[in-house]
């Protein structure tokens, strides 16, 4: 029996993606949202993790690889849903180290095929993605740039980013007046929207 554990904060999405997959005999099958996928993750021990990487806060838990361990166990192979639409997301995806990538555009069945796979410890890649990832622009931000600004793009205040990612609050404003710069914004809003935009959050 594989266990897979899918992460996603809106309830509805997580329930519909563990329904089609414990449609599979095969899968014993776990949701959670963010505040509790640590905790999930630790006493079921999953054989695979599925990621929506466009669900809210899904960027701040995957910004970097400090991060994603705080939420992750590394040991775990991780599966990332991406739409090949949003070039930037797919690098993004590429980003997480992940060892699968399915398209959200593609078949329910590309799915179960994919955690199949990625169970068993092989590599699988839509096709759509990879031709996504290769047409995509390099990421001006730096990780830590990106780390600050999703967490600022769900809404946390400098103050509450300083404590997530400990740094300085200066610290933190110093990253966000290097976002607004490198992505051409005239604030922080207006990077917030570019980079959602790009995919990139």
């Amino acid at each position: 029996m594989t266990k897979v554990l899918i992460l996603h904060s809106v309830r509805l999405v997580r329930a519909a993606l563990a329904a089609l997959l414990t449609s599979e005999e095969s899968f014993e099958v776990t949701s959670a949202g963010w505040r509790t996928a640590a905790r999930r993750a630790e006493s079921l021990r999953p054989d695979v993790t599925v990621v929506d990487l466009d669900c809210p806060g899904a960027s701040a838990a995957l910004s970097d690889d400090r991060t994603t361990r705080a939420v992750l166990d590394p040991a775990t192979p991780l599966l990332v849903l991406a739409a090949s639409g949003t070039p930037g997301t797919v690098r993004r995806a590429f980003q997480t180290h992940a060892l699968g990538f399915v398209d959200k555009d593609g078949s329910p069945g590309r799915l179960t095929q994919a955690v199949r796979k990625v169970a068993a410890g092989e590599r699988f890649i839509d096709a759509s993605l990879a031709s996504a990832f290769l047409q995509s622009e390099p990421v001006p931000l730096s990780p830590r740039e990106l780390s600050v600004l999703a967490r600022a793009a769900e809404g946390d205040s400098v103050a509450e980013i300083a404590r997530a990612l400990h740094l300085a609050s200066g610290t933190v404003r110093n990253y966000m007046a290097a976002v607004t710069r490198k992505t051409g914004a005239r604030n922080r809003i207006d990077a917030i929207r570019i980079s959602r935009r790009a995919g990139w959050v």
